[in-house]
């Protein structure tokens, strides 16, 4: 198959699953269900046709209001379904065959949840990390079924490093410095990169973070130590980065 017609199909998949995320993104902080329960405007509560579901196409048609009452629709929504289409063509373009390219689109669509969830809420829950450490294990499994170790290993030292860091400054402080759920989201990131990618995750994550601290420091914004940070945005972009450029220093 060429890159160009996996680019297509991944591409187009990677609308759907933004729709999906999107979606996702909203009702589980909310404590709503996510498969049960039909579609609804937000201004006006009307159950959505499914024409006026396609991806990114229904957006634009509508021109961003609701066809019924008018209001508004967030661009949000077709923010997250562009973005998840850009991913699944940028997996395509950078990967060798259509495996792992859909592997690593699988992986930037989890990501980009957790992203948007921690963002938006500076919550990590466990649906959604969960099945991205069960996902990063099957998937390197099916890459190699020999290698287990590596992503196992990974997963034991991903929780224990962030656990230990969050107990330490929880015993020094006597508050919490990191959520509950970062261990769980680096030990998902340890199945997928292994644990010798792990540094290199917590090293992006960093500069991340200190980027953004820096940028608001320059801009005069006030920074104190009791701000809170969505520190998983960060680990979900540097296990992206890991996945796609490999550990720093080891690539080859």
């Amino acid at each position: 198959m060429t890159p160009a017609i996996s680019a297509f199909l991944l591409g187009g998949l990677g609308l759907i699953f933004g729709s999906f995320i999107g979606l996702v993104s909203l009702r589980l902080p909310r404590g709503e269900g996510i498969v049960a329960g039909r579609s609804r405007c937000g201004g006006c509560g009307r159950p959505l046709p499914p024409w006026r579901l396609v991806p990114l196409v229904s957006w634009l048609i509508a021109r961003g209001r609701c066809q019924d009452c008018g209001a508004p629709i967030p661009i949000r929504y077709p923010l997250i379904e562009a973005g998840c289409g850009l991913i699944g063509i940028g997996a395509a373009l950078s990967q060798p065959d259509l495996t792992t390219a859909a592997i690593t689109a699988l992986l930037g669509w989890q990501l980009l949840l957790i992203a948007i969830i921690d963002g938006e809420n500076f919550w990590l829950p466990d649906q959604v990390t969960l099945p991205l450490l069960v996902s990063g294990l099957a998937a390197r499994l099916w890459l190699d079924p020999t290698g287990w170790s590596e992503p196992v290993i990974g997963i034991l030292a991903g929780f224990g490093v962030l656990w230990t860091v969050g107990a330490v400054y929880r015993r020094l402080r006597h508050r919490e410095g990191l959520g509950g759920g970062d261990p769980i989201l680096l030990a998902a990131g340890g199945a997928w990169v292994g644990w010798i990618g792990l540094p290199s995750v917590l090293i992006w994550a960093s500069v991340g973070g200190l980027s953004v601290v820096v940028a608001g420091l320059l801009t005069g914004r006030r920074i104190a130590g009791t701000d809170r940070m969505p520190f998983g945005v960060y680990l979900a972009i540097g296990i992206a980065l890991t996945w796609l450029l490999g550990p720093l220093g080891l690539r080859g």
